[in-house]
């Protein structure tokens, strides 16, 4: 039996930095640090930084005045921006800049009066800030059927947006279907897809080509972590979704031949290792690495933190 690691895999750019963010802050200002939901979705993650001293809220009311606050990776909406204003908390922003991109191409489409269709899905903090760039003017579609049911003022005025962490191959067909029905819509310049999600999918992909299981290290919240086991499951072979190696079934295991082992944007390279380390105890199986793309991309960290 071999187990095959895909590359690239783990931790993005934008997670490193919305980490360090909290990390600095607590070393710069002592803990309590304040985080308006979880920083980053994984439960491994955010349980270190509990320990460290972060208090993850969801609401800033939950916040006490003069205290510091850090708004997570997935982003937030105008108006709870202003309220940290009106309140004169401290804040330091840890939106994912690929986020906060898709943010300005959203104030710019409404600047020109163009109604907006994001998709994404409905109650994820992403879709939640992203859809509160705009106070109206703005509609959510998850599926080709929300496509059809879809009714907008002005058809000939209309733009969309992504989720950054979408399925690449489910938003393209939401995409075209779009396009069906609204012949005028126009998309972004560039994609809304971060550069880390696809290549993660890309890296499923060639796992599947590979292996006859694949086993995704992420939080069960964790939208880019759920569309890699989604990507292999579409592949017809048995994927399966982790928080850690306490986590494998034995059963998944008999009569493999490779298992191909990867991680969400969000799950540290740790996690990895302990499940890599339990599956080889159980089997005895050899570790090999399958190549992909090289990521050099990085992130500054907010003024007053860097």
């Amino acid at each position: 039996m071999q187990i095959l690691l895909a590359n690239p895999r783990g931790f993005c750019a934008g997670v490193e930095r919305a980490i360090a963010i909290v990390e600095r802050a607590l070393e710069k200002f002592g803990a309590p640090i304040y985080v308006r939901h979880e920083v980053v979705h994984n439960k491994f993650v955010c349980d270190d930084l509990r320990a460290k001293g972060a208090v993850f809220i969801e609401e800033l009311d939950e916040v006490p005045a003069g205290s510091t606050v850090i708004f997570s990776a997935h982003g937030v909406s105008r108006a709870v921006r202003a309220e940290a204003e009106q309140r004169g908390l401290k804040v330091f922003d840890a939106t994912c800049p690929l986020v906060t991109k898709v943010h300005v191409e959203v104030a710019k489409m409404r600047a020109q009066e163009r109604e907006v269709v994001m998709i994404g899905h409905k109650g994820h903090p992403e879709v939640e800030g992203t859809m509160g760039q705009s106070l109206d003017g703005m509609y959510l579609v998850d599926t080709v059927e929300d496509v059809a049911r879809l009714q907008v003022r002005d058809p000939a005025r209309l733009s969309f947006v992504t989720q950054t962490t979408l399925s690449v191959e489910d938003a393209s067909q939401v995409i075209t279907r779009l396009k069906e029905h609204f012949p005028f819509v126009q998309g972004p310049k560039k994609d809304d897809i971060c550069y880390a999600t696809q290549n993660r999918q890309d890296a499923v992909k060639m796992l599947a080509e590979q292996c006859d299981l694949v086993i995704v290290v992420g939080s069960p919240n964790s939208s880019n972590s759920r569309r890699l086991k989604e990507v292999a499951v579409a592949r017809r072979i048995d994927g399966y979704l982790i928080d850690g190696p306490e986590e494998i079934d034995p059963a998944w295991l008999q009569g493999k031949q490779r298992i191909g082992v990867t991680a969400g944007a969000s799950a540290p390279e740790i996690l990895v290792q302990r499940v890599v380390d339990r599956i080889r105890e159980m089997t005895g199986a050899e570790v090999g690495q399958v190549a992909g793309v090289k990521e050099g991309v990085s992130f500054p960290l907010p003024k007053g933190l860097a």
